[in-house]
């Protein structure tokens, strides 16, 4: 029997109440299937990348990896450049490195969509990143199983 999946959430708590919404829903889904998780926060979305990244390299404990936080848009172009590098990113990291990562990274318009998409009870993005990762986890296990 295959042991439970272990996920480390990465989360970015920039906006408090928004990513604990998404912590709930991920916490939900992966007790749902009996996975195991640990939890760690970065200050922002540019920095769940990285922390993916050190993670990954610095330890084998973890069958994959939930990127959690929220960038609602403002007056600058900043909004643009951490919603491209965060996702540009974390897709470099799964494509080169082969590792399984959810992506729950919030880009919305204003406080409301994100609470929408934030919510187990709604849009449930933090259960819905859960759910990608695990399945990449699941695929990573049945291709090593079937000896290619």
């Amino acid at each position: 029997m295959t042991r439970p999946p272990h996920i480390l959430l990465v989360e970015a708590p920039y906006y408090t109440h928004i990513s604990a919404e998404l912590r709930r829903g991920a916490e939900r889904a992966l007790a749902a299937v009996g996975a195991t998780h640990e939890c760690i926060a970065v200050p922002g979305a540019f920095e769940i990348p990285a922390a993916i990244g050190i993670a990954g390299r610095a330890s084998e404990r973890f069958d994959g990896f939930v990127a959690l936080g929220c960038v609602i848009r403002g007056e600058t172009s900043h909004y643009d450049h951490i919603c491209a590098e965060s996702a540009r990113g974390l897709q470099d990291l799964a494509v080169r490195d082969g590792i399984a990562i959810g992506y729950g990274i919030l880009t919305v318009e204003n406080e409301s969509q994100a609470l929408a998409r934030a919510s187990p009870d709604g849009r449930d993005k933090g259960g819905e990143a859960v759910r990608a990762c695990l399945a990449i986890v699941d695929l990573k296990r049945r291709l090593a199983g079937s000896g290619g």
